[in-house]
């Protein structure tokens, strides 16, 4: 019974980045099992942005500390935040003004978000699902900055695992393979590119989103109450071709 319709039934759980794609899907599975959710991002109000009698979605920028502290400070108590903000520029990225700005959103946002939330989560011994990539494992010659990013999340997630054991705080991650997002939508149209990605995949085919929002709930559910530090690919097996 630990997955019943009520598994997140009174929790509090932010999804930053949760206005669109993996985020969405996640703000949406959490609201499912219980949860009252603060999904936020841009466009919390387009075609994307879950849609849910317990969801608020609400513009967020991840880049402004004085705007994060505010929103996230609100909060009397989160049992579960999950960093789902990023953005790619491709080969743009090997320009520094954009490699620092895609540093920004994927990887020092993690950190301010969670500065800014921990409180909260102390107070109801919360969980910290960050979401990272395949691509923390993998380098990248067209994403440098995404690439970096994402293996600074896996790194980030082991340290505050560690500072936030004390507290009762378990922080983990997810790193989704190629999944079909708005992000991806380029990419999957281009049926050359994705007929060679899905060849690599042993499970023969793209992820949808609730499969990252499955594992996110499992994360920040009892059943994983005795797991910290850690990244969990979800990616059909591409990583072990």
């Amino acid at each position: 019974m630990t997955f019943s319709p009520g598994l997140l039934y009174g929790q509090r759980a932010v999804v930053v980045g949760g206005t669109s794609g993996i985020g969405a899907a996640t703000a949406l599975r959490l609201a499912h099992f219980g949860a009252n959710v603060l999904a936020l991002g841009l466009n919390a109000s387009g075609e994307h942005a879950p849609v849910h009698e317990r969801i608020e979605s609400r513009e967020f920028d991840v880049t402004d500390d004085a705007h994060v502290r505010a929103v996230l400070s609100q909060e009397a108590s989160v049992h579960v935040l999950v960093n789902c903000a990023g953005i790619s520029r491709d080969r743009e990225e090997y320009e520094l003004e954009v490699f620092e700005h895609v540093l920004n959103v994927n990887l020092t946002s993690i950190m301010r978000v969670c500065s800014a939330t921990i409180p909260a989560l102390i107070r109801a011994r919360g969980s910290i699902i960050n979401v990272a990539s395949m691509f923390s494992t993998f380098g990248s010659a067209d994403r440098p900055a995404y690439a970096a990013s994402k293996g600074g999340v896996v790194q980030l997630t082991k340290s505050l695992a560690q500072s936030y054991a004390a507290a009762k705080v378990r922080v983990n991650a997810v790193a989704p393979g190629w999944i079909a997002t708005p992000l991806s939508d380029n990419l999957r149209r281009d049926q050359a590119a994705s007929q060679k990605i899905v060849d690599r995949i042993p499970l023969g085919d793209w992820g949808e989103p609730v499969d990252i929002a499955d594992t996110i709930v499992f994360l920040a559910s009892p059943a994983a109450r005795y797991i910290t530090g850690v990244t969990v690919p979800v990616d059909g097996g591409y990583l072990t071709v």
